[in-house]
This record gives C-alpha cells, structure tokens and sequence, in this order.
C-alpha cells in the first residue's frame, strides 16, 4: 500500500465547514486485530483459563471472523511472524483477503531488554533492539503493510532518583530513527502507555508521543524520508490505545485529537478501561460508552480514515465472541453518532451562555429507551 496520506486530518474549518463535514463525512469502519490475544496470555495470578493456540489455529479464527467484519491483523516480529513463517501469513492472507497491517518489533519480552530495549545503557543490548526494530521494519515494507507500531512497554524506570532522563530519552529517539533511515518510507505509529510493567514508561501519555515525533523527525535523513517530510506528511505517527489513554487519566476525545491535528493519528487500538488501574483491556463498551461517543465524534469531525484495532483480553469468554461484541460495540456508537443533530451540538458549544444544559440534557435523551 502507498503511505496513507494523514494530512487531511489536520485541516481546520470554519463552523459552516464543520457542519457541511459532519453531514457529509462518514466514519469506515475497518476493523483489525492483534493475533496475540487469540491465545491466552500468561498471568502473575491464576492459570490460563483456556488452551493455548497455535498461529495456525490462531489464523483459522481470525478467518472465521472475517464474515463479522474482520478485515486486518497486527502481529509481532519474532515470535508472531518471522522469515520463517512468512508463506503461511502469505497463503492466509491471499486466500482470506485479511490483510496483514502492521508488524511490530517485539522490544518488550525478552530477557535482554530487562534494562530497557532502544533506550539501553549497554551498547550492546540497545544494538540488538535498534536491529530488531530494523528488520521489522523491512518485513513492513517487504508485505506491504500501512505503518509499523512501536510500544515501548520496557523502556524506562522505577526508581527516578539520579536518572539522566535526557540520556534515555535521547537513546530511544535516536535508535528510532536510525531504524527508520534505514528502511525509508516505512512509518512509525507509536502507541504510549504510561505504567505497567515498568513503573513510568518513557514518552507514556498522549503529548509525550506528539514531543517524540518531533523529535524523531529531526533526526531523519534517508532522502526517502525527508521528501515526504517536506510534503508535509508525518513520518513518526501514533497509534493510542483507549486503555492506555485511560489509564494516564486524560480524556479520550481531548487525547486523540492531539496526534489528529498535525496529521498523526496512524492507527487506533480499541477496548475500555477503568479511569486510571491497571491494563484490563475490556471489551471495547464495557465501561464508559460515553466516552467511546465522544471520541468516534471527534474521530469523524476530524475526518480519521484508519482501522479500528482491537486490542483486548479475553479471559472469560471465547475470543471470536469478544471480537464481535467489541466490532458490534464500535458500530453502535457509530451510529448514534451519526444521528447526532449536529446543529444542535455546534450551536451549544459556539454559544455556551444561550445553550445552558441542552448538550447535556440532549445527550442524556438519546441514550435513553424510545419507549415512554
């Protein structure tokens, strides 16, 4: 696929044009989903509540799924795709037509990365994560995927006293874009968290990714990259995760418009989350459907064109029912979305002090039963 182009994102609009676009613009609900959670992860705390799975056993159920309106999968490099395995990604995707959308470098688990992984102390660890990083990004561009995410789950601390916060920061940017140059065109979604499993985790909430952007890109200079630097597309984007974002206390809607006003927002992942706690990764609607609203409003106000990647745990229930609990969760809010009176809303926020609780009170009446 060529590099989505994310520029119209970013695009202001006069109120009228605001409303013209949200009369006209329809959000595509393209579904995608990590192949990690199809088989139980392990747990500090109890025994896995189902048997593991094969990638081969994996793949079947994601086939299955595809009649739901499952339509790409995300998957890690080495352990969920390799060179070694790439015919049986190839065969299941040309004969399912489920694409594969992203490979992802697995900086996170191994015991090497103990320290961190592009944000290492030692030379030699922080080497391995920088070539890692590397040839997933060449398997990217070898299948043709739309962005390579990034989670940076080990790198950073817990302990803050004495650390050389520029240092580790500066590492991380600098073995990112390294990569990057290396294999030119490929674009970066990265995905914050703030916590868990290391106690602060480097560039963890909404603007820390923004800030992370920019300072990749300035460090780009493969000619590929700098060309479509200085056309205007973004090469460092972000995938947020709605958990993650929840569990910085910062709001959905307000969080996610920050990567879509300078043309980020590369990609999505999609459960619910308590405020704050630890990554439950619920099925998408569970907790705070107001606030699933609130940014699918956002999302089709700022005209996202991406996937909606899944991103859950199912511990309790098979994985394809989760899917399309979360899948049919997505639509619903879609819709309501899509009946909203934008006029109505507009009106209320360009003149507060005349609208005093219609937003409100509106918002409570279309939630409600249409049976009196």
């Amino acid at each position: 696929m060529p590099l989505q182009d994310l520029r119209p994102q970013a695009v202001r609009r006069t109120p009228d044009q605001v409303l013209a676009h949200l009369k006209a613009f329809n959000l595509e609900l393209k579904f995608s989903a990590g192949i990690w959670f199809f088989s139980p992860p392990n747990s500090r705390f109890h025994a896995k509540y189902q048997p593991d799975l094969t990638l081969e056993q994996r793949l079947d159920i994601a086939a299955g799924l595809k009649r739901d309106g499952l339509t790409a999968l995300e998957a890690h490099y080495p352990n969920e795709i390799n060179e070694e395995n790439l015919d049986l990604w190839t065969r299941f995707s040309r004969d399912t037509g489920i694409r594969l959308i992203t490979v992802i470098p697995l900086l996170f688990w191994d015991a090497q990365f103990e320290w961190g992984s592009l944000s290492n102390p030692d030379p030699k660890v922080r080497r391995a994560a920088i070539d890692r990083t590397i040839a997933a990004f060449r398997l990217n561009r070898r299948l043709d995927t739309d962005f390579a995410v990034v989670w940076p789950g080990i790198d950073g601390y817990e302990n803050p006293f004495g650390q050389d916060f520029f240092a580790m920061r500066d590492r991380f940017a600098d073995g990112l874009a390294e990569a990057m140059d290396a294999v030119p065109g490929v674009r970066v979604a990265f995905e914050p968290k703030p916590y868990e499993p290391r106690g602060r985790i480097l560039f963890g909430t909404t603007p820390e990714g923004l800030l992370l952007g920019h300072m990749v890109e300035a460090k780009l200079r493969a000619a590929e990259n700098t060309r479509l630097l200085s056309e205007g597309h973004r090469l460092c984007c972000m995938n947020p995760e709605v958990g993650h974002v929840l569990m910085g206390f910062e709001d959905l809607a307000y969080a996610f418009s920050w990567p879509l006003s300078e043309g980020r927002l590369a990609h999505s992942h999609w459960n619910s989350q308590p405020l704050g706690n630890y990554d439950q990764d619920l099925n998408v609607g569970v907790v705070s459907p107001e606030q699933l609203e609130a940014l699918m409003y956002t999302l089709k106000m700022y005209a996202y064109r991406g996937y909606f990647g899944i991103d859950i745990n199912p511990e309790r229930m098979p994985v394809d029912t989760a899917l399309r609990i979360s899948m049919d969760a997505i639509r619903a809010a879609n819709d309501r979305v899509n009946e909203i009176d934008h006029e109505g809303v507009l009106a209320a926020h360009a003149a507060p002090a005349d609208h005093r609780g219609w937003l409100e009170g509106y918002l409570i009446r279309g939630r409600a039963s249409r049976r009196r």
